[in-house]
């Protein structure tokens, strides 16, 4: 017997591609960084630790994919030394947690999940926790956050993606 987590998964991978572009068009004229009410991949959100209670928060953030590109050198220097592209250190989840920490000064990063991609954007969906809130600093589970140890965890790469980007995952 499947649960129903399972056909919500189904489901999302069998979206038709006319489904998916209205999505994605929506979704490149907002912004950058939006919060949302609701998780788009609830399956998913619930493994990673999400719950529907005060003290969580939905961030939808937009990467730009692509190679990354140095500024033009003007002068001074040989043509051997003039190359200007290079490989991002990081991978694009654990740049979209860090800019969404960068946004969000009061609030931890929990976890994070891909929602799409287009040729142009990669999306992702943060789940944070606000540790000031007495219903974080109640639960077992999440109380960790709350200690001055784990601030800024995405910055420092220490979440998820951000400890397999550093290959220690």
């Amino acid at each position: 017997m499947k649960s129903s987590y399972s056909y919500l998964r189904e489901a999302y991978k069998q979206k038709a591609p006319a489904e998916w572009q209205s999505i994605l068009a929506a979704w490149r004229k907002s912004n950058t960084i939006v919060r949302v009410q609701r998780p788009f991949r609830l399956d998913r959100a619930r493994a990673l630790g999400f719950k529907a209670k005060t003290g969580f928060a939905l961030i939808r953030v937009r990467v730009m994919r692509g190679g990354r590109k140095k500024p033009k050198r003007r002068a001074g220097r040989r043509s051997a030394r003039m190359g200007r592209k290079l490989t991002l250190g990081m991978n694009y989840q654990s740049v979209a947690e860090a800019r969404v920490q960068r946004k969000y000064p009061n609030m931890e990063i929990l976890n994070s999940y891909s929602l799409a991609k287009d040729g142009q954007y990669a999306w992702f969906e943060v789940i944070m926790i606000d540790p000031s809130r007495p219903e974080i600093q109640a639960d077992k589970n999440l109380n960790w956050a709350c200690t001055n140890k784990n601030r800024k965890r995405a910055l420092r790469g220490l979440t998820s993606s951000g400890r397999k980007s550093r290959a220690l995952r």
